[in-house]
Formats: structure tokens, sequence, C-alpha cells
């Protein structure tokens, strides 16, 4: 005889939800069709960097699913152009619709023909989703119209009438455009089930913030935070070591639009004490790399030249003072301001003299080095009030807290931005992190999030949030960061010393032994990944694909998905960006060339060029049951069981006998 595996109390809760046997039947009937569909399909970025224009069209396109499903529906019927022009309208379609009306003779006519193949091509993306899952993406005045046009074919003698009329009443009644809009924007929405960003979508480019703001009405995407974010995230928090790397990067890029522009941080103060500190400074180390479209006049730039180098020598101040009080952190090598002799122009590391291209330093007493200036002081407390009171800066950082974490495990799938720390033979490396309390691997990265989430949390005990705030500038340059995982950042050696060995930064022994199939399984086993067909995915470190270096490593174990996706990436990769896209036929790697624009994009039917890599193809098609959602799905069936039996023998009274 059948016994409950499920505690009474449970059942009672979940009877309130399905309050009949009917009602659990139906449930466990919708449940098992779904475990039957074929499996969404996942999207995997990393290092976006700011190039907003370049993933607003991945997004937009689907990593040119979109363009091939179109070529699969309507090839034969219609023409090369009319199908990229019907993929431009896709993409933009409020644009698109204002060049086509100016344009098109019989609108009316083309509204008839558009539409029907919008419809095709919006069955089609829907395919895989049950109807209530495509009902709730479609918008609610559109809702009604959309569902029926997609369960009601044209090819179906009874229907055509039915079909034709709601086609003509949309056109009749004026409201083509709104719908073609809509309707496109599902397309979109559909197209790509679940978006993975692995790491990185601050700095270089100057489109952080509108990212995130892209990113906002998405309901199905998880980060997992990268080097970059996490120093923006602690800006956010008030560690002023990030507040002057953050504005040092930006200023070494030029890119000064996501400051002021997206967060409307004051950069006046800054401009002011740089140009009475540094205006006899020639700042040559700190002309900034300005990335293409990026015009600045010859003032300009050097005014960002003393800006530049401005914050950068406070930042070394800051840096240095963090680490001094975390001597656990064994940063002592970093204190470089200590090491330089000021008469002689030199700056001493490990016992040796290195020239320096400059040794002008109107700020540091040689004497205390490391201490600010009243005029530093007075412009740090000004550049922190600005990072903290920054309303929308504040909201995106609790949008990288409220979808991401520093691991994620997804369908066999680890996925961590940069490394997991290792010892010489392999072995998970146990790092120091708060009071002494060592961890490595899954429990190491579950803590670290913790511990970065403490530091927003009002009632976190003060010792722990000054530590944790502390932190964010470890995880961005500390030797065992899991997001960083090298010997140094040699930042000061690039701005001051002549000698081109000193910039050697030493990569952890993940980035030496990842090649290692045997490696790659000991960190799965250790994070709990199971399955025959499991992976590593990363971003952090570009691959080189011009040079021929593969981005699929380790017998296929580890993906490594950064391809420069951010201009400032594109002469060292060679291309511009990869998706990783795993559908229910398996991997397929997506690589791009660079993103023209948006205007070219509308106006020539142009799209981002990319190539498909095929990485590994399933025997057979997965569906939803072979996925986690498929096991969480499975459990809630087992529960439901549970509940009719406990409905039919007593156990519990149906509600409505109640």
């Amino acid at each position: 005889m059948k016994t409950m595996n499920c505690d009474r109390h449970y059942l009672q809760l979940l009877s309130a939800s399905f309050p009949t046997i009917a009602a659990a039947s139906t449930e466990i009937i919708n449940l098992e069709a779904i475990l039957n569909l074929p499996k969404g399909t996942e999207h995997f970025l990393a290092d976006l960097h700011g190039a907003s224009a370049a993933f607003q069209h991945v997004l937009k396109n689907a990593s040119g699913n979109i363009r091939r499903k179109v070529s699969e529906l309507f090839k034969g019927d219609i023409r090369e152009f009319e199908r990229r022009e019907l993929c431009t309208l896709i993409y933009y379609p409020e644009q698109k619709l204002e060049l086509i009306k100016a344009a098109e003779e019989d609108i009316d006519d083309w509204y008839q023909i558009i539409i029907h193949r919008l419809v095709s091509v919006c069955r089609d993306v829907s395919s895989k989703y049950t109807r209530s899952k495509v009902r709730k993406s479609l918008p609610e005045e559109f809702a009604y119209i959309i569902e029926e046009l997609l369960h009601e074919r044209t090819d179906d003698i009874d229907k055509a009438a039915y079909v034709n009329v709601i086609v003509d009443s949309i056109i009749s009644t004026g409201r083509a455009d709104d719908f073609i809009i809509a309707i496109c924007n599902v397309i979109q929405r559909l197209a790509i089930d679940q978006l993975h960003i692995l790491g990185d979508i601050y700095d270089r480019g100057s489109g952080a913030h509108i990212i995130l703001d892209t990113l906002r009405p998405l309901h199905t995407w998880d980060i997992q935070w990268g080097n970059h974010d996490i120093l923006w995230m602690g800006a956010c928090a008030g560690n002023n070591a990030c507040i002057c790397n953050v504005l040092r990067l930006s200023l070494r890029y030029g890119n000064l639009a996501t400051l002021e522009e997206g967060y409307g941080i004051n950069l006046v103060p800054l401009a002011t004490f740089a140009m009475e500190t540094y205006g006899d400074d020639p700042c040559e180390e700190f002309i900034p790399h300005l990335l293409t479209g990026n015009k600045q006049d010859e003032k300009t730039i050097r005014l960002i030249a003393q800006m530049h180098k401005a914050i950068s020598v406070i930042q070394f101040k800051k840096e240095a003072q963090i680490f001094k009080r975390h001597p656990q952190w064994q940063m002592q090598d970093r204190y470089l301001l200590e090491q330089i002799d000021y008469e002689r122009g030199i700056c001493i590391i490990d016992g040796k003299g290195y020239e320096m291209t400059s040794c002008h330093f109107p700020t540091i007493d040689p004497k205390n080095p490391c201490e600010l200036t009243t005029e530093e002081y007075v412009l740090m407390e000004k550049l922190h009030h600005s990072f903290r009171v920054c309303e929308k800066l504040q909201k995106h950082c609790k949008m990288l807290l409220s979808h991401g974490c520093m691991y994620a495990i997804c369908n066999q799938n680890l996925l961590f931005h940069a490394s997991c720390p290792l010892n010489a033979d392999g072995s998970l490396k146990e790092v120091e992190l708060y009071n002494g309390e060592c961890f490595k691997g899954k429990e190491l990265m579950h803590h670290i999030g913790m511990l970065i989430r403490a530091a927003f949390e009002s009632d976190t005990e003060k010792e722990l949030r000054l530590f944790a705030r502390d932190y964010f500038l470890y995880l961005w340059c500390g030797k065992d960061s899991p997001l960083f995982d090298k010997s140094k950042m040699a930042t000061f050696e690039r701005y001051f010393l002549t000698d081109k060995t000193t910039y050697k930064e030493e990569k952890g022994y993940y980035f030496q032994l990842r090649d290692s199939e045997e490696v790659c399984d000991r960190i799965l086993d250790a994070f709990g990944v199971t399955g025959v067909n499991r992976h590593i995915i990363n971003g952090h470190v570009p691959v080189h694909a011009s040079k021929g270096e593969n981005p699929i490593k380790a017998g296929g174990k580890l993906m490594v998905i950064d391809g420069g996706f951010s201009e400032a990436y594109h002469r060292e990769t060679g291309i511009a960006g990869y998706t990783l896209v795993y559908h229910s036929r398996g991997f397929e790697l997506v690589q791009h060339e660079p993103f023209m624009n948006a205007e070219d994009a509308i106006l020539r039917g142009t799209d981002i060029k990319s190539t498909t890599q095929l990485v590994e193809l399933s025997a057979q098609r997965m569906l939803v049951r072979d996925t986690d959602k498929g096991a969480e799905l499975r459990s809630q069936i087992e529960d439901l069981r549970q509940l009719l039996y406990a409905y039919r023998h007593g156990i519990i009274t149906e509600k409505s006998r109640a």
C-alpha cells in the first residue's frame, strides 16, 4: 500500500492552491505536458564592457537565431532582400516602420503581407512554449489578437476568413503600426528563453548604464559578477579606493558618458583640483586611449590626462591604506609610493632600482607618501558623496545583487566569471576571508557572495560591514581573488616605470591548469555538478581568435566566451564577441564581427555578421524534463500525487466538500 512521503502540514499548504482532486489532477496533466516540450534556448554572454549598441543588437537578433528562422521559413518564397528587410523590421520596428511608410505606395497591402509574415515568425519562435507562457509574454492590449492569430492558420479553409478579417480590422482601425511593434517585441522576447551574463558589464565602453536599463524589464536573466562589476559595486558601497579605480578607468578611455550622463557624477571638483595641481605637468603617461567615435579636442584631452593622474595618485594612496588595515591579504608589495626615491627618480622593487617615467608628485610627502593632502581629502569627500547619493547607480547595484552571485549552476553548467583559486597540483585552494575563516571552491564563492551582500545590508554588524566594504578592493586586485587570480595588478608599473618587465602579471594556477580535463572534473565535482555533458563556462580572459586560440578547452569541459565585445579588445581578439547558445539540440558558439551601428542596420538592413561553430550536439533533442526546471516540475508532480492520495484517503478534505 502506498504511503505519504510529504509532511501533512506541507500538504495542507499545498491544498490552498489546489483545493480539489480536479484542480490537483489538472495541474499534474499540465506539468507532465510541459516536461515533454523542447528545452528552451539559453544564451551566454560575457565581458560586455559597456558595448551597449552591440549588446542590444545581439538581444534583438537573438545572436542570429531570428535571421536563421526567417531564412528557413521563407526560403524560396521571398527574395533575400525581403528576408533582410523583415529581420530589420523585427529588430527595430519603430524606426523601420517610419522609413517604409515614407517609401511604400500601397501601405495597406504591405501591412497585409507583413503581418502574416510576422505571425508566422512568432508562431515558430513560440512553438517551444506552453500557451500560458506565451500569453504572459504578450502585451495586454494585443494579447487576445496575437494569441488567436498564433493558433489559427489561413491554410485551414474554415478559419481563413476569420484570420483575414482580424488582420483587415487591425489595419482599418489604424492599429497596424502598434500591432507590428508589439509582435516584433514578442518575437525578440521569445527567441531567448534564458540569458546568462558571465560578468563585466562595466568599463571600457560608454554604455554600461544603458545595458542595465535594457536588462531591467527582462525577467529571465542572471549575472555572475565580474571584477569590473565588483569595482562599481564597491564604489556604490562607499569604498573610496574603488571609486578612484572607477574614475581612473573611465578617464583612461576618455569614457565620461557613463559617469556624467548615465549616473550624474559631478566631475567638476576633480577637474578643478587637477588643473590647479597638475597645470604644469604634461601628464604624458595619462593621455587617454580614445575609442573610435570619441573625438576630443587637444584641450579636453589635456584636462582628462590631468584628471587621470590626479585620481591615480589618490588611488594608490587609498589602496595602500586599505591594504595596511588588512595585513593578512599579503599585499605589502603594493605600497609602491613608499618605495620611490623621490630625489633620484627611481622605484626600488625587491632591492632593485627602476627608472621612472616621471617623478612629479606635488601632493606626496616623501615622509608620509600614503597620506592624502587636505585638498585631496576634501575632493574624496565630494566624490564619495556623489557615488553614495546617486539614485540610478544604487538601483543598478540592487539589480546586480538581486539577479547575481559569484557563481551559478544551471543545466549541468558551472558558470563563473574568471577563476576558482587552485594550488599548484590542481587541488582547490583555501582562501582566508573574515576573522581567519578559510574556504575553498563552492564554499569560497558562496561566502564571498554573502560578504558582498553584507556590505549593503543595514543590519550587518558594523565591523563586518566595514570589512566587507574594504573587501571589494581585494576582489578587484587580490592575489587569491576568484575575480583576479594574478600575482599583482601592475597599474603603477605601467604608468610610472620604464622597464616593461615589471608589467608582467603572473596568472594563477587556474589559468595555467584549465586546459586539463582532470582539473576541470575536480572543480565540477567540488561544486556538485553532475552528468555526462557537464561544463565550466567562463569569461574574463579574452580569447585571441585571430591567433588561432580555441575558446573550447579541456576536451570540451571548459568554454571561455570572452571574445571582446568592447571595441577596446577588437584588435586583441580579432573578433567582436561570442554568444554561446544552448538549445534543445546542443551547444553552438556564435562568433560576432564588429557591429557598425543601429542607424546603418535600419537604413541598409545590415546585421552583425556571425559565424556559428557547433560545439556539442545531443544524440536526441533535449526536453524540459532533461533540465533543472524539469527536475523541479517532477518534484512538484510527486507532491501533487501525494496530495491526491491524501484527498482520496480522507487524510485531507477537499475544500469544495468542507
